[in-house]
């Protein structure tokens, strides 16, 4: 190793490896990667508005090209490349970049699709208000200097910082072993924040967020969390947060409709975004999608087209945001420098470190601007002194070689006194100069003593320090360029993607032959429809549902089965035996096909009368040999499944006896054998129904419904064998005709 006086030492590689090492580590986290608390800003970012601050680049002035802009900023401050440099200056003027850009751009600075700015040789660029904010006081002692990397020049350790840059613009760098990513902010929301961390010193994190809502991003979009999950990570300092691309759904010809996006996440590149969507859909990966469109100028207008204007826009945007871009996370770890310590802050931190240096900025500005009062005053004084002894003066200066030492003798002036009086114009020996002097020395002399009550008195310079930010907040709080851009929602809900959200919703109808054909046809077919079978076969059910339902099967053996309606073939033709979709003995039939209601229950029974109540939850089975509800005895068949809608239960035998009995005589399980609910000498079990005793008994008959509400005749406990049926009960022995 090579030391100052030019001998050689030896070290361990592992020594020096590890110095180095530690050396660049400390030189990239402390002047590259993280920004500094107080101004929000990373070295290279300072050094590009100061330099820009010093080629008066202000809002006022014309544009320079960003190459000389670039040239000086590497020529005296930052010895890095000018690549580097440049990409910085871009970021700083990008509006899609920066929530509140500090560097107005003319020219070719990039796009959202993640074009490249021009060379630096074609664009210009100056300062914004903002950055002059951050510059405020700079030349009045309100932060310290530091010798640049040559010697040659000095540069601000800070800016003044009278924007709340951090917050505000957000930082994103990574160093040797950590890394910093703090999202933007509404600037009238931080200052609301600030302003009532000031007046109320030991606010919590959940007061300050009644004021700073969440991140505001360049880009729009919507924050998808709960107020527990921000708190939590404004406490913190870390977290993720959800973030989606805003859309609308706009209404086409003929029914038909597309979903626009108007806004996506933060730091997506569109053009990306695209790509990864055209490619998933060349996939097939994305079932509900049709088309998307890029119909985006000034403002995004992503448009989606979905598959057919049944599918549901919600689960169509459920399916994107899974899968793309168009949900994205932002990982939220706000280590900044506190000083010269790396630190992971809190909300309340980061507002207090931002605070703390206005506070510091406003005593330094204070002091130098009382210094500067005192210089003029004394020179005032002696103008004073002056013109009250003018004649005596003029002598004076004409008859003495050295005038000066006489004037200080003669009137006990100070050598600066004397020294302006040598140096003053005739001009201003006349009278209305005098009267202006008084003037000003009175308003000096009141500023003074009103600098050295606000010096004196803390809450003062806090109540000055709230005023000022105030200010910030009515500036750039409101208007177009203050208003919030994304929106905070709750928590969004998860939806699940199932198979049926995949398959085209429409309405279909389901028909089941007697000898066991089923097939679906487009449409709810109408009551009286011509329907062709096969020879000698005939209309069993029909059952009119959507292509995206489950049908529920129940067999005579006493087992239930669930079937998608998308996987019954359709057409005209004879379809395909149910027995290829389930299990089926030859010797089974079908007894019912319909839509389970899974919240409500329902009565089975078998066909020698025996029944209980079933939750709906368990008529489904997805199972090909489904499963077993009514356990059935040799020679039994499932006769029975009505919904138990009512207080009482209405059974009939095939002896033409009708028994009515409570409902809550009934036992509620999943499967079983079931209680006896009438007695028979000869045959089994006709028909039940479970029904309302107010509103009466009612059945078909043909083509009417009749209703019996006088039943006390039948009116008994479950397992007796009842009466016969009033007079006009279907032959049939069926409630339903």
């Amino acid at each position: 190793m090579l030391d100052e006086a030019g001998h050689i030492e030896d070290a361990p590689l592992s020594v020096a490896l590890s110095e180095r090492y530690l050396a660049y580590a400390l030189s990239t986290i402390m002047s590259r990667s993280l920004p500094d608390a107080r101004d929000g800003l990373k070295p290279v970012h300072r050094r590009l508005v100061y330099a820009m601050h010093q080629l008066k680049l202000d809002p006022r002035s014309g544009f320079k090209k960003c190459a000389r802009v670039v040239g000086d900023v590497m020529g005296k401050f930052h010895p890095h490349g000018d690549s580097s440099i440049y990409e910085a200056l871009v970021r700083l003027a990008q509006d899609f970049s920066s929530r509140y850009p500090l560097i107005e751009g003319q020219g070719n600075f990039g796009n959202i699709d993640g074009d490249n700015a021009a060379a630096m040789r074609y664009t210009e660029s100056r300062l914004t208000e903002i950055a002059e904010l951050l510059l405020r006081g700079i030349d009045e002692d309100a932060v310290d200097f530091r010798p640049t990397y040559d010697g040659e020049e000095r540069e601000p350790v800070v800016l003044p910082g009278a924007f709340p840059n951090l917050l505000a613009n957000g930082a994103a760098g990574i160093a040797v072993g950590m890394a910093t990513s703090i999202p933007p902010h509404n600037a009238g929301e931080v200052c609301a924040a600030a302003m009532h961390l000031i007046a109320h010193p030991k606010a919590s994190t959940a007061e300050l967020l009644a004021h700073l809502r969440g991140p505001d991003f360049p880009t729009g979009g919507e924050l998808v969390e709960d107020a527990a999950t921000l708190e939590a990570a404004y406490e913190s300092g870390r977290g993720s947060l959800r973030t989606r691309a805003r859309w609308v759904r706009e209404a086409q010809k003929n029914g038909t409709w597309v979903l626009v996006v108007t806004e996506i996440p933060y730091q997506v590149q569109k053009s990306r975004l695209i790509e990864q969507v055209a490619l998933l859909l060349q996939e097939k990966k994305l079932p509900l999608l049709g088309d998307i469109r890029d119909e985006s100028d000034e403002h995004i207008r992503l448009v989606l087209e979905p598959k057919s204007r049944t599918v549901d826009a919600d689960m169509l945007m459920a399916s994107l945001f899974r899968a793309t871009a168009l949900e994205s996370r932002f990982s939220m770890n706000m280590n900044v420098l506190d000083g010269r310590q790396p630190q992971v802050m809190g909300l309340r931190a980061l507002l207090q470190c931002w605070l703390r240096h206005r506070h510091e900025v406003l005593i330094r500005r204070s002091a130098h601007r009382l210094e500067a009062i005192a210089r003029r005053l004394e020179i005032l004084g002696g103008y004073l002194i002056a013109y009250l002894n003018l004649d005596e003066v003029i002598r004076i200066i004409r008859t003495q070689d050295e005038p000066k030492p006489a004037l200080i003798k003669a009137f006990a002036l100070t050598e600066t006194q004397a020294e302006a009086i040598l140096n003053m114009r005739l001009r201003a020996l006349r009278r209305l100069e005098e009267q202006e002097i008084r003037a000003e020395h009175k308003k000096l002399a009141a500023e003074q003593k009103s600098l050295q009550q606000l010096l004196a008195d803390e809450p003062m310079r806090w109540g000055q320090i709230s005023a000022e930010i105030a200010q910030v907040r009515e500036k750039f709080g409101t208007g177009p360029l203050g208003a919030r851009r994304t929106r905070i929602s709750a928590a969004a809900p998860v939806l699940e993607i199932t198979a049926e959200a995949l398959i085209e919703r429409e309405p279909i109808t389901i028909i089941l032959s007697q000898k066991g054909w089923i097939r679906a046809q487009k449409g709810h077919l109408a009551d009286g429809t011509e329907l062709k079978f096969k020879e000698g076969d005939r209309l069993d059910f029909l059952l009119r549902c959507a292509s995206t339902d489950r049908i529920t099967l129940l067999a005579t053996n006493g087992r239930v089965y669930t079937i998608k309606a998308s996987d019954i073939p359709r057409g005209r033709g004879d379809g395909q035996a149910i027995r290829l979709l389930i299990d089926l003995a030859n010797e089974d039939g079908v007894l019912n096909l319909f839509l389970a209601d899974m919240l409500g229950r329902y009565l089975v029974a078998s066909s020698t009368g025996r029944g209980f109540l079933l939750p709906g939850a368990e008529l489904t089975s997805e199972r090909r040999a489904g499963k077993t509800i009514l356990v059935l005895k040799p020679g039994e068949e499932w006769a029975v499944c009505t919904q138990a809608q009512g207080d009482h239960v209405a059974v009939i035998g095939e002896n033409r006896k009708l028994l009515i009995f409570p409902l809550a005589e009934l036992p509620e399980m999943p499967r079983g054998a079931g209680v006896a609910l009438q007695k028979y000498k000869d045959g089994g079990l006709a028909d039940a129904k479970v029904f309302n005793l107010a509103q009466g008994l009612s059945w078909r008959l043909g083509d009417k419904t009749r209703n019996e509400p006088k039943l006390t005749d039948w009116l008994g406990a479950r397992a007796q064998s009842g009466r016969l049926p009033p007079s006009g009960f279907p032959k049939s022995g069926k409630f339903g005709g």
